[in-house]
């Protein structure tokens, strides 16, 4: 009988040992992924950021609280993965599409896990603090312990909803909102646009993440797991994937309707989206589960980046 894999840990004076441990955690949560949420907090935060004809101070301003934006996306999705992994990891183990990710196969340890978990969570709280510090702007810190709660709580939803996509839709729409309470929280209220770029955020990352969960349907109803393609069935699944889709670009359109400037670019950037959603349904259709990692990775993370720099260049440029 073969033994169990012995979950490794660095040894804190082996600092290869260390970086070796940061790599395999870095390519198992995939920190490239940030890229389907951190345009709409950048574009966010230029929605109720300074305006064409403000001064270069202002802009100086400006571009220090958006790094400091980009800082605290990357260390909340990394603290929010981290989270995902531990928690599912015994899930993970049983299913042949997972099991070899650290924390399921053992290449790690737990301990070592949300160690690294802590210091992000504590790293995240650091630089929202920066916000009250530097800008005098106390949201970020005060929120900063939900927000944290808010997106690792999605790891335990599967466990007994199927609106577990629609949970981490809701969790990645937080992002273009948080952004604009760090950058100017007393703009967001008249700023219409956020909240119809949240709400697009969260149906088309639902969509697609119903899309994802395809590929785990059979173990899902196995493992007693909830997901809308266990209950639906394959067919069932896509066409609330389809719906969502639609509903996520009609409130696309209302962003772009509601704030006057968004102009000839984010209209172009819309249309692409379009665009990308229906190739996006057309690939699973056409492809089935061998699809599905260019429907989800590759055409989504096109979505996000193209929403997001004509959006922000329509507001720069004062197109």
């Amino acid at each position: 009988m073969l033994a169990s894999p012995t979950p490794s840990t660095p040894a804190a004076d082996d600092p290869r040992a260390f970086r070796g441990a940061l790599a395999l955690i870095a390519a198992d949560i995939k920190i490239a992924h940030s890229i389907f949420a951190l345009p709409f907090a950048v574009l966010a935060a230029f929605l109720v950021g300074p305006s064409h004809g403000d001064g270069a101070s202002a802009w100086r301003l400006f571009a220090g609280k958006l790094a400091l934006v980009v800082v605290c996306m990357v260390l909340a999705r990394t603290w929010a993965m981290l989270v995902n992994r531990l928690a599912d990891r015994e899930i993970d183990a049983r299913n042949r599409r997972t099991s070899r990710r650290v924390f399921a196969s053992g290449a790690l340890s737990p301990g070592l896990g949300w160690a690294f978990a802590a210091v992000c969570a504590g790293l995240f709280i650091a630089a929202a603090s920066l916000f009250l510090i530097l800008y005098a702007n106390p949201w970020p810190l005060y929120l900063s312990v939900p927000v944290l709660l808010w997106i690792a709580f999605y790891s335990f939803t599967k466990r007994f909803t199927a609106l577990c996509h629609l949970y981490l839709g809701g969790a990645l729409a937080a992002s273009p909102i948080a952004a604009a309470i760090a950058v100017n929280p007393y703009a967001l209220a008249d700023t219409t646009s956020v909240f119809f770029l949240s709400g697009f955020v969260l149906l088309w990352v639902a969509g697609f993440d119903i899309i994802y969960a395809l590929q785990d349907l059979d173990f899902d109803q196995e493992a007693g797991l909830s997901s809308i393609p266990a209950r639906l069935g394959t067919r069932g699944a896509i066409r609330a994937s389809r719906l969502l889709h639609f509903g996520a670009f009609v409130v696309l359109l209302l962003a772009w309707r509601v704030d006057a400037r968004l102009n000839l670019l984010f209209g172009v950037g819309i249309a692409v989206v379009g665009g990308l959603l229906m190739l996006e349904h057309v690939i699973v259709a056409r492809r089935g589960k061998a699809g599905l990692e260019m429907a989800f990775f590759t055409v989504n993370g096109v979505v996000s980046c193209v929403l997001g720099v004509l959006g922000c260049a329509d507001l720069f440029l004062g197109a």
